[in-house]
């Protein structure tokens, strides 16, 4: 009808448009930044459809085999490009950023990890502990524990199903009991430093400790960690025992490693990492036993000369040998011998030669502690001052160049296979 108004045409909803975005995630970039992202697209592309993840997780750890860290990096950002939720590669890739010195993104890689799977693979939660400190970093500790002792419990069980008959060969990636005394041992450490000032924190650090034994009875640092323990409440002659205890485990093998053919990884299987042996020499030198700290020192400097505390300690400890010596003199009320100023005079030299290769390699390295450089200084004052190439003693200990530079074994081999100058 002419006068009737037109209804209104309704509108259609419009039809979900369900393809991806392309460019969704590039909206707000500079034209330089997009060309960056397509171009990181079309390689993560070309490296699914040439390499399989798990082939270029094997390659990182070709590279983390060799110390390559940074070439492992980049194949093991590369696969979890294709495979983001890979727990293999995050846990790889957080390792290799703690070896690279990226703490930041390992902590938040490994925090991945926890949130994908919570309650397999104890390292996450160990290295989180490591990373965090007080009661943060226990409670990592204990997390990783529970996992570690259900993977065991597991573990268990499938042998007994398997019977004895149908073991499998060792696998070193399964957890073990001692991964669980390091555990429990970590979290004593922090009642030790951290939480010493916690209402009970001496009793938890014991608690932890002998749990720690438990589940490894004869681990050096679980038991250097209870003498430090037992130092650290002035039980002193307890804590000597379970220190020598400790050593004992270990220091025979040093030196048989360092006199015979014995490969260096089978040693340090038995040896303690390098920092805990610093420890050991330290609480040796405070139970006043000096010979066997010296021999850790020696096997010390002969692992890494680079280090400035090894060097002070060891010159510490031969200034202690030396005073210990003219003080028996004194007690017994008779006349140096000749044999004992040889003996002095021998300590004396080696002493200054430490010292001095300390104050050195400090100036080197750019330290910073100032209470033991002190500490060297004034016992050189004590001494005659620093020792220079003309000083040189009869035993023959090297004093380093003011151009010192360390250099790596290879680096000696290929100096001894040059050929000479005429």
């Amino acid at each position: 009808m002419g006068g009737q108004a037109k209804g209104k045409k309704k509108n259609k909803p419009k039809r979900k448009d369900n393809r991806p975005n392309r460019d969704a995630g590039i909206v707000g970039l500079t034209p330089q930044e997009r060309m960056k992202v397509r171009m990181h697209e079309k390689a993560k592309k070309k490296t699914a459809e040439k390499y399989s993840v798990q082939q270029l997780l094997e390659k990182a750890e070709e590279c983390v085999d060799t110390f390559d860290f940074e070439m492992a990096s980049l194949f093991c950002q590369r696969a979890l490009d294709v495979e983001p939720n890979n727990l293999q590669g995050l846990d790889m890739l957080g390792h290799i950023c703690s070896e690279l010195g990226d703490t930041q993104k390992a902590k938040g890689v490994f925090l991945r990890a926890v949130e994908l799977s919570p309650d397999e693979g104890h390292s996450k939660y160990m290295y989180l502990g490591q990373i965090h400190t007080g009661q943060e970093a226990v409670e990592y500790y204990t997390r990783g524990i529970q996992v570690l002792l259900a993977a065991l419990d597991k573990q268990a069980q499938a042998t007994a199903q398997a019977g004895a008959a149908a073991l499998p060969e060792e696998d070193p990636e399964l957890p073990t009991a001692k991964d669980v005394c390091v555990a429990y041992c970590s979290i004593a450490e922090i009642y030790l430093a951290d939480l010493c000032m916690v209402e009970g924190a001496a009793d938890k650090c014991r608690e932890y400790i002998e749990k720690a034994l438990q589940y490894h009875h004869d681990n050096p640092e679980a038991l250097q960690l209870m003498a430090s323990y037992l130092f650290s409440t002035e039980r002193n002659q307890e804590g000597k025992e379970y220190l020598l205890k400790s050593v004992g485990l270990w220091l025979p093998a040093q030196k048989e490693s360092a006199s015979s053919s014995r490969t260096e990884e089978d040693s340090q299987n038995e040896i303690p990492p390098y920092e805990s042996r610093i420890t050991t020499a330290k609480l040796l030198i405070e139970s006043e036993e000096y010979e066997m700290a010296v021999d850790v020192l020696e096997g010390l400097l002969e692992e890494d000369d680079e280090v400035v505390q090894v060097w002070y300690l060891s010159g510490w400890v031969c200034y202690l040998q030396l005073e210990k010596a003219k003080e028996q003199q004194e007690r017994e009320g008779r006349e140096v011998t000749e044999e004992e100023k040889e003996e002095w005079k021998a300590l004396k030299e080696a002493a200054r030669s430490y010292l001095t290769n300390a104050k050195k390699m400090y100036s080197k390295l750019r330290c910073d502690d100032q209470p033991m450089l002190e500490h060297v200084e004034q016992l050189l004052g004590e001494l005659g001052g620093e020792m220079t190439e003309g000083d040189e003693g009869e035993e023959g200990d090297a004093i380093l160049d003011d151009d010192y530079e360390p250099c790596s074994d290879e680096e000696e081999d290929d100096e001894a296979n040059a050929p000479m100058e005429h």
